[in-house]
């Protein structure tokens, strides 16, 4: 087996089902090896199996993303199982969605534990690693691909958990960029629309199958070759960006950026304010709407 990945280990989360298993799928089939990590211990291994069963390599793995001691072992056993680690693709996500008056203080905190500090525990672990190879003068190839979402760009209703939770991946994303570089590690976010576990409800009629058996826009699979040519060694020039994508439709966000500015010399007053922030900000494009506004 031969392709982008051959011989790199790349550990995928959420792994068992949805988009973390098209991710899985196609990176073995690029001859990566693969840790597949998801809380359904059954779905898991259903992955690892069909992998298997096309003559890829990969490992089931169970243990709690949101947890930082049990994520430094995702990565040692990694380490202890493949020899290496090439690739961290951070895809575990759940929702809990309300409107914001409506959000509990556990909706908020699962969210946030789930998605943000799932993101940051495995890639602090493989980071730390692959630092410690560049200093002892070993070649590094590190990925890190970080998923958001629409609604971390511009924001979702119904969604200020998940919304807030995607935008401080996309925080996150350019820190991680700027300052792992030199190691050689690469930071990118993905931003994908499919049919998973947590669509498949709200976006239901909007994204079930083509009934005429057309092209299915909503595929998790169309995700997939994006996600492994990140995880190659192809994309080592890029990194801090992140890609949108939905079917055959791929684009690279515009993210906030400074706008003009009206520079007085001095101190505004609240009055002088009263007067330029108006004009300014009727010169200023607005921002996307927020889904579901």
């Amino acid at each position: 087996m031969s392709g982008f990945c051959q011989n790199r280990v790349v550990i995928v989360t959420g792994a068992g089902s949805g988009l973390g298993r098209g991710y899985a799928l196609a990176l073995a089939a690029e001859g990566a090896r693969v840790i597949v990590n998801d809380i359904n211990e059954q779905t898991a291994a259903q992955t690892v199996d069909e992998i298997r069963r096309a003559g890829g390599e990969a490992r089931v793995d169970t243990r709690d993303i949101t947890s930082y001691e049990a994520a430094g072992r995702i990565v040692r056993d990694a380490l202890e199982i493949f020899g290496d680690l090439h690739a961290v693709v951070n895809n575990a996500g759940i929702c809990r969605d309300r409107m914001f008056v409506s959000l509990t203080e556990e909706d908020w905190d699962r969210v946030m534990a789930v998605h943000l500090k799932g993101h940051f525990c495995i890639s602090s672990h493989a980071a730390k690693y692959w630092r410690a190879r560049a200093k002892a003068g070993g070649a590094v190839s590190g990925r890190i691909i970080n998923t958001s979402s629409g609604a971390g760009l511009q924001g979702s209703v119904g969604q200020a958990n998940y919304s807030a939770a995607k935008g401080g991946i996309l925080s996150l994303t350019l820190v991680q960029a700027a300052e792992l570089a030199r190691y050689g590690i690469t930071a990118n976010a993905i931003a994908p629309q499919a049919r998973t576990g947590m669509t498949e409800e709200v976006f239901a009629d909007m994204m079930k199958k083509p009934e005429d058996g057309g092209f299915d826009v909503f595929d998790p699979a169309n995700v997939a070759p994006l996600v492994v040519w990140l995880a190659s060694a192809c994309s080592a020039e890029v990194t801090g960006r992140c890609f949108e994508i939905c079917g055959g439709e791929i684009s690279v966000a515009d993210g906030w950026r400074s706008g003009e500015a009206l520079s007085k010399g001095a101190r505004w007053t609240v009055a002088e304010l009263d007067q330029a922030l108006p004009r300014l900000i009727a010169r200023t494009p607005p921002a996307q709407k927020v889904y579901g506004s």
